[in-house]
């Protein structure tokens, strides 16, 4: 990979970065309605994007993520836009580009790239190698547009991953990868964070970076933070994604909403620093206002020992019986929440 590139840049000149915050979310504030695809807003409504975009430049993120989550063929044909893959998601990057040579700084373009939409073999229909050439064919036309990072995201099973990295290493841009931790400490497919860092080494291409993103909040993403330190066998320190839904999702007046404040999701970004995460930002529910309070907390944060179980339960909230455990390192716990939180205490996600 060449030397120059600007993700590899930033990471060997920034102890820390700051990612963007969410993208589906912030365009339901836009109009977007329930079962669009946000990705044919990149040219039936471009200007939108371009204000979304812009609103993450503005509010201080050193990584913005394009509009394509679901750009790839298999979620398209939803939309009967199967053929649209590459159109699609030059226009994201095109629209991106265009908002930060406005902007007067270096931002990092991640090409945002989400799951299939199917499980994978053993356990469903769709092989490692089919799966690899669609991740692929998304991922060309990434690159070819101009993003400086492959970002997988979302991912939930060891053969989605697999399959993910072959493809999109075939394009030869630096790659990360996070998995969505939502079911008591592990992935909807069973990965713990022991089970991710484990993976890492025996990918090909090796990640640059992984972590974890979406999931049931931001105590369980540091929690999670903790644990991929606490597995990490690696000589060299791995570098770790932190990307956290803002607060638990709540149904307020017939939409959801995020109960997370400005102010929680700033102490996220300093118990996620402490914890060893060097990429961090939010998910689902994270507004620009959420990452400029963010911003500030990591530019003047003062490093302090990796948070215990008990500070983060006080100032995040809940954290799942199977998290706690794997930071006790017992496997074998099974059940839902334990402790802490106040009003944040709150059921999963379903």
């Amino acid at each position: 990979m060449s030397e120059s590139n600007l993700f590899l840049r930033r990471l060997a000149e920034k102890r820390f970065l700051l990612a963007d915050g969410a993208t589906g979310t912030n365009l339901f504030s836009m109009g977007l309605m329930t079962g669009d695809a946000p990705e044919l807003w990149n040219t039936e409504y471009p200007e939108r994007i371009a204000v979304h975009y812009r609103s993450f430049v503005e509010a201080g993120s050193d990584i913005i993520l394009t509009n394509t989550f679901g750009g790839n063929r298999r979620r398209l044909v939803l939309h009967q836009a199967q053929d649209r893959v590459h159109e699609l998601n030059t226009a994201a990057v095109r629209i991106l580009q265009a908002e930060i040579a406005q902007a007067g700084r270096e931002i990092v373009i991640g090409g945002s790239i989400g799951p299939t939409g199917d499980i994978l073999e053993p356990n469903g229909p769709l092989s490692i190698a089919e799966a690899a050439a669609i991740f692929e064919e998304q991922a060309r036309a990434l690159a070819e547009a101009g993003v400086d990072v492959l970002w997988l995201e979302t991912l939930s099973s060891r053969e989605e991953v697999e399959a993910a990295v072959l493809g999109a290493g075939r394009v030869g841009l630096p790659i990360v990868n996070t998995l969505s931790i939502d079911t008591n400490g592990r992935t909807m497919m069973g990965l713990t964070a022991a089970d991710i860092i484990n993976l890492q080494p025996n990918l090909n291409p090796h990640p640059i970076a992984c972590g974890t993103n979406c999931g049931v909040g931001a105590s369980e993403v540091v929690a999670a933070v903790l644990n991929f330190f606490n597995a990490s066998g690696e000589e060299q320190e791995p570098i770790i994604i932190a990307k956290a839904n803002c607060g638990i999702p709540e149904y307020v007046d017939g939409k959801i909403v995020y109960n997370g404040t400005p102010e929680l999701m700033a102490r996220y970004v300093e118990l996620a620093m402490d914890a060893g995460a060097r990429i961090i930002g939010g998910c689902c529910g994270t507004s620009p206002e959420h990452i400029k309070a963010m911003r500030a907390a990591m530019d003047a944060h003062v490093p302090q020992a990796k948070p215990s179980l008990e500070v983060i339960l006080r100032d995040l909230g809940t954290v799942s019986k199977g998290a706690q455990a794997q930071l006790a390192g017992d496997l074998s716990v099974e059940g839902g929440s334990l402790g802490g939180g106040g009003v944040r205490k709150r059921s999963r996600r379903a």
